[in-house]
This record gives C-alpha cells, sequence and structure tokens, in this order.
C-alpha cells in the first residue's frame, strides 16, 4: 500500500475522533501513533537517518488526504512533518543533536520573530513568546523565529533558532473555534542559549544553499525554504474541501425535504454547487501538483528558480485556499439550518477552513498585489519566497 493510499485508509478513522480531537484542544496521542507508524513524519526526513526522502507531492497528497478526516490533524501533520525537512538544512552537528538519539523526535514551531535575540560567545541568548505553535505538545524540539543581532547599515539577519523541550515552557491558551486539535499553544523562553550551530538562515533557504547540503545532497533538500513552509499549511485546506464535498454529495444525494419531500438532488442550485467545488478543488490540485514538479524538476538540474516564478507559485498556494473557502462556504449555505448545529460535520469543516484561511501565509492579497507588481515590472517585496 502507498503512503498516499495509507493516508486514505486512515481517514476515516481519524474522522471519528474529530470530536475527541476538539475537545481535547490538542490531537490525541492515539492521531499521533497512527501518524508515526504509517511513517508519515518520516516522509521528508533524510535517509541517513531512516528518512524516506519522497517527492513534495507525495508529501502534500498524504497531508490532505489526512486533513479530509481531520483537518486538526492534516495540519498537525503538515506543520510538524515538515520540519524535519528544514532541520536536514541545518549543520550537521544539530541534525545528530536531535536524531542522532531519537528518530522519531519531533519539531513544533513558531516562526514570526515576535521573541528578543541576543549575540553571546558561540551563539545567542534568546527570550520572549512565540504563539501558534501546532502539535507543540507532542514534540521534543521548537524552532522558533527571530533576527539575529547585525552591525548598524547591513541587511536583516532572519534565522530559525532550534531548541530542546528543556528550554522552553508552553502556556496552554489556545482556546478557539477553529482548528481546535491543532494545540497550537504559546511557547515561552527565558534566556536560552542557542549555539551558532543550532541556527538557519532564512537567506540560505533562499538561495537553496543550506549547510545541510553537504551531508543531504538530494534535489529534495535544494528547494526554497519559503515555498515548502507555505504549502504546509494551505495543504490541510484542500482535504477540507474534498471533506465538504464528500459530506455533501453523501447528504445531498439521499436528503427529502421534510416540508414538501422535495429532492435537492434534482435542483439545479444543489447540482451547479457540487460541480463548480468539484472543479475548483480539481483545478487547484493540478495547478500546485504542476509548481512542485516543475520546482524539483529545476533542484534535480542544479538550478533555482526566478524570481518570477517564486512570488507565481507563492500566489498560487495562498489562492488555493480562498478557493477551498469558497467551495465549503457555498455548501454550508446550501445545506440549510442543519448546518448550524456544532454536532454537524459541515460546521466543523466551516470553522476550520477559517482557521486556516485565517493564516498569515494564506491570505491571498499580499503575495497576489506582489505577483501582479512583478508581472508590470516591480520589485518583488516579498522575502518569503
Amino acid at each position: 500500500m502507498s503512503l498516499v493510499q495509507s493516508a486514505r485508509a486512515l481517514a476515516p478513522t481519524l474522522a471519528e475522533r474529530a470530536e475527541e480531537t476538539n475537545d481535547l484542544r490538542r490531537l490525541p496521542d492515539s492521531n499521533v501513533e497512527d501518524l508515526a507508524n504509517a511513517g508519515f513524519f518520516r516522509m521528508l526526513q533524510p535517509a541517513r537517518y531512516g528518512g524516506a526522502e519522497v517527492r513534495p507531492n507525495t508529501f502534500f497528497d498524504v497531508q490532505r488526504a489526512v486533513a479530509s478526516g481531520c483537518a486538526s490533524t492534516g495540519w498537525v501533520l503538515g506543520v510538524v512533518a515538515i520540519h524535519a525537512w528544514q532541520l536536514a538544512l541545518f549543520e550537521e552537528r544539530a541534525q545528530d543533536e536531535v536524531w542522532g538519539q531519537d528518530r522519531d523526535a519531533l519539531i513544533s514551531s513558531s516562526y514570526a520573530p515576535t521573541g528578543k535575540v541576543v549575540r553571546v560567545d558561540g551563539g545567542y541568548r534568546i527570550s520572549g513568546r512565540w504563539s501558534f505553535s501546532s502539535g507543540c505538545d507532542h514534540c521534543q524540539w521548537v524552532f522558533l523565529g527571530g533576527f539575529a543581532p547585525t552591525p548598524e547599515g547591513s541587511p536583516p539577519d532572519m534565522r530559525t533558532f532550534l531548541l530542546p523541550r528543556s528550554d522552553y515552557a508552553i502556556e496552554d491558551n489556545w482556546h478557539t473555534f477553529a482548528l481546535r486539535g491543532t494545540g497550537s499553544k504559546d511557547i515561552v523562553v527565558d534566556g536560552a542559549f542557542v549555539p551558532e550551530h543550532r541556527t538557519h538562515r532564512l537567506i540560505d533557504g533562499f538561495k537553496c544553499e543550506s549547510p545541510g547540503n553537504e551531508v543531504n545532497p538530494a534535489a529534495l533538500y535544494r528547494l526554497p525554504w519559503g515555498q515548502v513552509f507555505v504549502r504546509s499549511v494551505s495543504t490541510s485546506a484542500l482535504g477540507i474541501a474534498e471533506a465538504a464535498l464528500d459530506f455533501y454529495r453523501s447528504v445531498t444525494a439521499v436528503k427529502v425535504g421534510a416540508a414538501d419531500g422535495a429532492k435537492p438532488r434534482f435542483d439545479s442550485t444543489a447540482q451547479m454547487a457540487v460541480a463548480r467545488g468539484t472543479s475548483a478543488l480539481d483545478k487547484s490540485v493540478l495547478v500546485l501538483h504542476r509548481n512542485f514538479d516543475a520546482m524539483m524538476a529545476l533542484a534535480e538540474a542544479g538550478q533555482v528558480p526566478t524570481i518570477e516564478q517564486r512570488v507565481a507559485w507563492r500566489f498560487d498556494s495562498s489562492e488555493a485556499v480562498e478557493t477551498c473557502v469558497g467551495i465549503v462556504d457555498e455548501l454550508f449555505t446550501q445545506c440549510g439550518g442543519r448546518a448550524l448545529f456544532t454536532s454537524s460535520p459541515i460546521h466543523r469543516l466551516f470553522c476550520d477552513v477559517h482557521g486556516a484561511r485565517a493564516h498569515f501565509a494564506n491570505r491571498p492579497d499580499k503575495p497576489g498585489r506582489n505577483f501582479g507588481g512583478v508581472l508590470l515590472g516591480l520589485r518583488s517585496t516579498d522575502y518569503f519566497l
């Protein structure tokens, strides 16, 4: 059975646990165990540490299938498993510190540079609070974003800092109406020391020339960091839209109106809603697959994408989420009053897709304006590419 087939087979079980997942406000341990046993967390891990080094489209297809069963589980899988890929870009010493003792170690993250970073002998001292660290309860390490101090007049030096669980506290403040099971809680750090080798520079990820490439030479690890990250937070929306379409089809195909005995499957409005949604989702998946096929082809040829390609792909990733929101919104409206009950699957999907849309990487306006500006001859204003 392929990884994608395994994910499809697991999705119904995850759906059965969806309410439990929401109530816990984190993933049930059984969900994490199922993902680990299926090998999903190791999909992008280097082969030298027991990973599968799958092609990106396989990884994202697995994430989409998992999210079709449970959006929160798909979200956590995406943003936690993608960190194995980024860790492969760090210096070898950092990789050995994490995987040398435990090849199943998991890493959560919070990339917004909201903390304080001070340069000290051998590395950095960091303090502060970072929010939205999805899946942190199940992880032994964390990636935190921050700006390393630079001389006045120098370009900003944004980095990812890698910390072990002993160096930070988790504040349980994740009380939300959407993606409740992601457990995206705050990370609090009080003066932790991070050695230089446990940092990764954003500019290295942008250039596709990271220290880890010396020991992980596969083309997979020469993709632009920003392109890989944004897809890890947009892909779950595709699974949510797929689940909404499946639910709507199953209910509408047999529904009979209580007041007049009407059968919605004969209603042209219902027919058009499911047709539009299915077609729109299919187009989004095709475009996103095409983009990563092109990205991998460049990496395999030893080339890096142009700015024009990057801004287009960045926009496509966010626009796909907007498309999914439109699909779910239309189906939610078509479902009538029963959709208002919190016990209705479409209610949960409606909330979750809007939760996904709220992520800064999934808002299409800024990358869309940047894409349009580049097409009109302006310089790109987005460095997260």
